[in-house]
């Protein structure tokens, strides 16, 4: 059991698809990646221990101390010998961003699809269906955007349009002045 106010069974933290062409370990390795950079373990947060984790998600004890390995070593978790293994600040770390764990997600999942034998155009669809069903269900309950979207909006940036100069030269003026 994993607890962080609430206590969640770690076997429905980490479902893993034994059919699934992508090595059990990676399966494990990539959620822990999600969990950690989505905000869900903060830094400083304690791990399962390997084998209560082992036993909760019924793998190899040698699957999870791999994969814990694996995480210390890319900057994730630091291990301290006899207390356990704890989340790091990875905050700036170049690369690690729910963007860019969205990009793992995503990837998994076109594949998973994929294994199922659904094409592009399949997927596209599910998907494009998916999606305007979750709008719909937003709309429905009269919620926004949310501040998480809001927040990424802020931290991307927004593409902001602006009106074009009045006048006959306003493009020639506008090269002229970014020095083109």
């Amino acid at each position: 059991m994993v607890k962080l106010g609430k206590t969640i069974p770690a076997g429905d933290l980490f479902e893993l698809d034994a059919a699934s062409s992508i090595p059990v370990w990676l399966q494990l390795k990539n959620r822990f990646i999600y969990l950690i950079t989505s905000g869900f373990y903060l830094p400083g947060d304690q791990l399962p221990t390997v084998r209560g984790l082992a036993a909760e998600v019924e793998v190899n004890y040698n699957t999870v101390s791999k994969v814990y390995q694996s995480l210390e070593e890319d900057g994730y978790i630091v291990s301290k010998r006899r207390l356990g293994a704890f989340v790091a600040d990875v905050s700036d770390k170049p690369g690690v961003s729910a963007e860019v764990t969205a990009e793992i997600v995503t990837a998994e999942y076109l594949q998973r699809c994929q294994e199922l034998g659904m094409s592009l155009e399949d997927i596209d669809a599910q998907f494009t269906a998916a999606l305007v069903a979750a709008k719909a269900k937003r709309e429905k309950n009269g919620t926004s955007k949310g501040a998480a979207h809001d927040s990424q909006e802020t931290r991307c940036g927004r593409l902001v349009k602006f009106p074009e100069p009045a006048g006959e030269d306003a493009a020639d003026g506008r090269a002229a002045g970014n020095g083109a």
